[in-house]
């Protein structure tokens, strides 16, 4: 399968867009790079590259052409895990991207109960957004994406989806923390917030709301990192918002409380993969525990 391995620099090449740096991540000379490029375009008999003084980027055809390499890429490992299955093995790599409010418990409770049963799966979790996780499937990058409130989009195909209210969040010490009902955004308003930034399905959520509202919310402090934001919440009263799912209590450091705006939207965690691809075997059989672990665990 010497071919493939001359595809593999050929893509490595168009995701680094440098035949040094690919040559770097492949552990070889860079002239065999460049060699087996320019065979590639010989054979074609088009330029797969431009030349640039700053690296490569590829042509119309190169375009063309990636997409044909990391298709035959995908369907190369989906018959190495049919593979494996009738040789009774349980190997194979799984590839997710995940919203960051999965990051701190959900994934890792569901990675570490799937591994229990399949310790020799390997698994490649990436911490993103709805537009990376649509970027990652059609790119070929992943091979599920599981994020909040994915838009419906033709070439994308949900597997599952669940609901998902947006919860505010606390430090424990905090006023609002202190009664055991909900809280009204009005009352959220009063305090210092820290919120995600405008990318964000949960803001987004927010900002849905609020175009309907006369009320306005100003943020104290705006990020992309979850975690950032969570870290305020244990200094100067602030308050955040969060999906449910991912409103986890740092050993009760950290509570959340229910919006009980008349009208407050909802939103879904949404399990998706690129329409039409064949995924591998073990992917399936993760896809399936993941539902599962959600039907539980989502509120």
């Amino acid at each position: 399968m010497h071919h493939l391995r001359f595809l593999k620099y050929f893509d490595e090449v168009a995701r680094s867009g440098s035949i040094r740096q690919a040559a770097e991540r492949l552990h070889v000379a860079a002239s065999a790079v460049n060699r087996r490029i320019q065979d590639l375009e010989d054979e074609l008999g088009l330029p797969l590259f431009e030349r640039l003084p700053r690296g490569m980027r590829l042509t119309a055809a190169g375009e063309l052409f990636v997409q044909y390499v990391r298709g035959r890429e995908s369907a190369l490992e989906q018959v190495r895990s049919e593979i494996e299955e009738l040789q009774g093995l349980r190997r194979g790599s799984v590839r997710l991207v995940a919203s960051q409010a999965l990051a701190p418990q959900v994934m890792p409770r569901a990675v570490a109960t799937f591994r229990a049963g399949h310790p020799l799966v390997e698994f490649q979790v990436r911490i993103g957004d709805h537009v990376q996780a649509l970027h990652a499937l059609r790119s070929f990058e992943t091979d599920l994406a599981l994020v909040f409130n994915l838009a419906p989009e033709p070439d994308i195909e949900v597997v599952a989806q669940f609901e998902q209210r947006l919860v505010a969040t606390m430090h424990r010490s905090h006023p609002l923390a202190q009664r055991s009902g909900g809280v009204r955004l009005r009352e959220c308003a009063e305090h210092p917030l820290v919120l995600p930034n405008r990318e964000a399905g949960g803001r987004q959520l927010l900002e849905r709301y609020l175009v309907r509202s006369s009320l306005k919310l100003r943020p104290a402090v705006e990020s992309n990192s979850f975690e950032f934001l969570r870290g305020c919440l244990y200094h100067g009263g602030a308050v955040s918002f969060q999906i449910a799912i991912g409103a986890v209590s740092d050993g009760g450091e950290i509570v959340a409380r229910e919006i009980l705006d008349r009208g407050f939207p909802v939103g879904h965690l949404v399990l998706a993969r690129l329409r039409g691809r064949q995924l591998p075997v073990i992917t399936h059989a993760f896809t399936e525990h993941l539902e599962q672990a959600l039907a539980v665990t989502a509120p």
